[in-house]
């Protein structure tokens, strides 16, 4: 189930786990600031550009996606282009950055409407499986205080879990798409040769790590590609038949 965390369709969902994440990301902001000012450069953080968004963003088949949704997961978006431009100095196409965005919305829509129509469901214990992953990736020590976290952030447990269902919906729909996504040896050896290539190319000097090592996480890179090759196939698809207007 933890393969969710990391799939194009889990953006919604993702979002919680960055909103419950904000005050660290807010001080990693403040510490560079404070840097930039101790070395004479206070450097200001950019602000998303938000003014320009509508309550309604996009109608997908009658189902409306609001601003609020929107902005949550284009945030976060933003803040990982700043780090980004931190880092190579390329400018934020914000007009881009929000097409992109409300696609991704208009997608998961598309695919979450798919999965309820095949009667697609998530049981308690899956929702509590993904809460359990989630208590560990933001470190926190008990269900409790995850939940204050989030609820902290504006977000009731009751909408927590509701979104989460919709995740494990859509990862049933893309695994039933899907079909067998294990990839043969063949093709993790062929990226494997790949990796090592490009290290030589890069001039590392540390030794490589062997196949057998990095085997299961070029596994599970592979399987997610497949998955999310499929998730967007299935998406192109319904929106060629489906009744969708973007208002941004």
């Amino acid at each position: 189930m933890k393969k969710w965390l990391m799939m194009i369709t889990a953006a919604a969902t993702m979002s919680l786990v960055a909103a419950c994440g904000d005050d660290n990301a807010e001080e990693a902001q403040e510490e560079t600031a404070q840097e930039g000012h101790a070395g004479g450069e206070a450097e200001e953080m950019p602000e998303p550009d938000l003014e320009d968004v509508p309550d309604v963003v996009a109608e997908v088949e009658g189902e409306e996606i609001t601003k609020d949704e929107f902005e949550q997961v284009y945030t976060q978006e933003f803040q990982q282009r700043v780090m980004m431009q931190q880092m190579t100095g390329e400018e934020i196409d914000e007009g881009a950055l929000k097409e992109q965005v409300v696609e991704r919305l208009v997608s998961n829509e598309l695919l979450l409407q798919e999965a309820e129509s095949r009667d697609m469901e998530a049981s308690e214990e899956e929702i509590d499986e993904i809460i359990d992953q989630l208590i560990e990736i933001n470190g926190m020590e008990s269900e409790d205080e995850y939940i204050s976290a989030v609820e902290e952030s504006g977000m009731s447990e009751e909408e927590l879990r509701a979104q989460i269902a919709d995740q494990v919906k859509m990862q049933q729909l893309i695994s039933e798409e899907s079909g067998d996504t294990e990839p043969t040896e063949e093709e993790m050896q062929e990226v494997y040769d790949e990796q090592i290539a490009a290290r030589e190319d890069a001039g590392e000097d540390s030794e490589a790590p062997e196949f057998e090592e990095v085997k299961p996480q070029i596994e599970e890179q592979l399987t997610m590609e497949k998955e999310a090759e499929a998730a967007q196939n299935l998406s192109d698809e319904l929106r060629e038949e489906a009744d969708v207007t973007i208002h941004i």
